[in-house]
């Protein structure tokens, strides 16, 4: 029966993205979509609203999909903590100093801003900001026994962090706030092929070797003084948790920006709906769900018929937060953890 839902899952795939090249402010006919494909419609307006506006966004929404879910699975796992997101040890608020630092303090117009919003000045200083904090959290991991007191002093970055942005928003014009807080709601809109390229090449890769450390992850569901009876390191094992979960939550929030509950809500779906905790499974249905449930929202925030494209951070909100309301609800008396 589970290899059945997965396979559900794969074909879906193809189904919303075809969905989401097709339907948007401006509808694609179906044989007109077919034509693109074949080549035999290599010049009209059509052929430029795929592949110039379209489908960087599905590929962009499709990599944030297997991203977010595995790395909101590693710090799940990690923190026995069924609330946990990819942005839990401050990557996102490192990030979002990153571009606070460079579009607010950086006396950068408005107009030249938005000309800019999204592209790789906007990407580098994200992932810059991303990962002073990655190197802070991975120098500091080794030298701290338990999870939660890492949880503490990853809250406390994010809070420090968060207080920085604070002042530099309190300071700047209306105008580069106003950039600001767009790109903390998230886009995919002005994600470039080349941009997609980089994040292609450290997702996939690191998905991978999340898949390869499965069987240390299941042991340590059971404890931590478990799982090192059965020989896993454990501190070694930490860190690479938090590695790999930052590489995959740092390279979104660089260039789709700080997008939320897709990382918390989709391996609760997966347990949800494999009835399973062993990782591997999880690690690929999480994937699976996540690909679907991003390629859908996106398709959504471009509210199909109107001119108008919503935050991608407005819709993923609407499926995650009754999800979250549910976990709370229910105090995790069937979890996993």
């Amino acid at each position: 029966m589970n290899s059945i839902r997965s396979i559900g899952l794969l074909i879906l795939i193809p189904v919303f993205f075809t969905l989401d090249l097709l339907f948007g402010s401006v509808q694609i006919p179906f044989d007109v979509y077919k034509d693109i494909l074949i080549g035999n419609d290599t010049s009209s307006l059509w052929y430029s609203i795929i592949f110039d506006m379209r489908l960087p966004r599905a590929i962009a929404a499709l990599l944030t999909g297997m991203a977010l879910p595995i790395s909101g699975l590693l710090m799940q796992t990690m923190f026995r903590n069924p609330l946990a997101d990819p942005y839990v040890l401050g990557v996102s608020t490192g990030g979002s100093l990153g571009v606070a630092l460079f579009s607010l303090a950086g006396g950068i117009s408005a107009g030249l801003l938005s000309s800019f919003a999204g592209s790789i000045g906007l990407a580098i200083s994200a992932l810059i900001g991303s990962a002073i904090v990655i190197l802070i959290i991975t120098a500091l991991a080794p030298r701290v026994k338990d999870s939660a007191s890492l949880l503490i002093i990853g809250i406390m970055f994010g809070s420090v962090t968060s207080a920085i942005v604070s002042v530099l928003q309190y300071f700047s014009n209306p105008d580069e706030v106003h950039a600001f807080v767009l790109w903390t709601m998230g886009s995919f809109s002005n994600i470039t092929f080349t941009e997609l390229c980089i994040m292609a090449m450290c997702i996939i890769p690191t998905t991978i070797a999340t898949l390869l450390i499965h069987k240390p992850l299941n042991a340590l569901l059971l404890g931590e003084i478990y799982a090192q009876g059965l020989g896993v390191k454990t501190s070694r094992l930490r860190l690479i948790m938090i590695l790999l979960s930052a590489i995959l939550a740092s390279i979104v929030t660089a260039f789709a920006g700080p997008i939320g509950f897709i990382g918390m809500t989709v391996p609760h779906i997966a347990r949800f709906m494999f009835h399973t905790s062993e990782h591997k499974s999880l690690i690929i249905n999480s994937l699976l769900i996540g690909i679907n449930l991003m390629l859908g929202c996106d398709l959504l925030s471009q509210l199909p018929g109107f001119q108008s494209t919503l935050p991608i951070n407005t819709v993923t909100a609407l499926f995650g937060a009754p999800i979250v309301i549910l976990v709370i609800y229910k105090g995790q008396k069937k979890s996993n953890f």
